[in-house]
């Protein structure tokens, strides 16, 4: 991975040196390779263990950024948080439909961490990829940004529209393709067989519902990278740093999912914030690209949309928290709903 993507980002400027890149992938593997250890054995996931393991994958990200500071400077160091920002919110969207998956195949609490493991995993190979390929398009021209805007404003535009509309983000698994292509041609059992995801069953191989939870999973981690990878390549043009933001806020993922499993529902106006955030990073690579054209038009700095983005968010949470115990006054027996989402 690191050799492919030095290559594609040749002649663009990074920070990224041979020995950086060794370094964060050996890391990422280890903590990888930690991680499966930890999920080697099936059990229900504590409060305090996912609360430990959240706030190490959270200290992690700060430690590198102030290395950033202190080796790169406080550009690329405002980049990192930056993006990082970005992509940990767009990843509390990605566990929202985690949660939907695991509910919706009705894996049981104890198998929960392998899946999100396998979901995480399979959203780093896809993130490498979206990352080599942008590199490469970067590199043809700055008619890129204007297409990482588009596609920006595009998403923002749909996922806005939904949000307002009042539909609830739902998974439908017999419209699935991948799901029903799967049970076209291998048969599926009634029942898990802990971690296998593949058995033998009256005389013939049989996939477990295990095996369908996870490529449910890889599909819906396309469908993020997608819009991550551009988000914030519209932050920074340094491959490694993209690489590096993308790694950060997935690594945590299985740990946070646990600590906010009974918060992700009443983050009702959470996609209202994602939407006026991947639309403000679309605006802001359009006006990068046309400010190459027309040198009059102001390009919006990084340090501003790093304070755009945590406003958006803080705005959102307490909008949120807002409603939810407005309604809680109203009907102090009805539980709230992800409206909006």
């Amino acid at each position: 991975m690191p050799a492919e993507a030095r290559l594609l980002a040749a002649d663009l400027e990074t920070i990224g040196t041979p020995g950086m890149w060794t370094i964060s992938v050996v890391v990422l593997l280890l903590l990888l390779v930690l991680d499966s250890l930890l999920t080697r054995r099936p059990h229900e996931v504590r409060m305090r263990e996912a609360v430990g393991w959240s706030v190490f994958y959270l200290v992690l990200p700060l430690v590198f950024g102030v290395y950033l500071w202190v080796d790169h400077g406080s550009t690329v160091s405002v980049e990192f948080f930056t993006g990082y920002v970005v992509e940990k919110s767009l990843s509390v969207d990605n566990l929202f439909v985690f949660m939907l998956l695991l509910a919706a195949f009705a894996v049981p609490a104890a198998l929960a961490q392998r899946v999100l493991l396998y979901g995480i995993v399979g959203a780093l190979v896809l993130r490498v990829i979206f990352i080599a390929l942008g590199a490469a398009v970067l590199q043809s021209g700055t008619w890129a940004f204007l297409l990482f805007g588009g596609v920006l404003i595009v998403t923002a535009v749909k996922i806005l529209r939904d949000a307002l509309g009042g539909h609830e983000q739902e998974v439908d698994i017999s419209s699935m393709r991948t799901v029903r292509l799967l049970r076209r041609f291998m048969p599926v059992t009634s029942d898990y067989r802990g971690f296998r995801m593949v058995v033998r069953e009256g005389g013939r191989r049989a996939l477990t519902p295990l095996a369908l939870a996870v490529v449910a999973v890889f599909a819906t981690d396309i469908v993020f990278a997608v819009d991550s990878v551009p988000a914030v390549y519209g932050v920074t043009e340094d491959p490694y740093i993209v690489f590096a933001t993308n790694a950060f806020a997935l690594l945590g993922l299985r740990a946070l999912y646990f600590v906010l499993q009974g918060v992700l529902t009443k983050l009702r106006h959470l996609n209202h914030g994602l939407s006026i955030i991947l639309a403000f990073i679309g605006v802001k690579l359009i006006l990068h690209w046309a400010h190459g054209i027309w040198t009059w038009l102001p390009e919006i700095p990084t340090l501003v949309s790093l304070g755009v983005i945590i406003g958006v968010l803080a705005t959102v949470t307490a909008t949120s928290v807002y409603a939810n115990r407005r309604d809680d006054r109203r009907d102090p027996d009805s539980v709230s709903s992800p409206a909006g989402r």
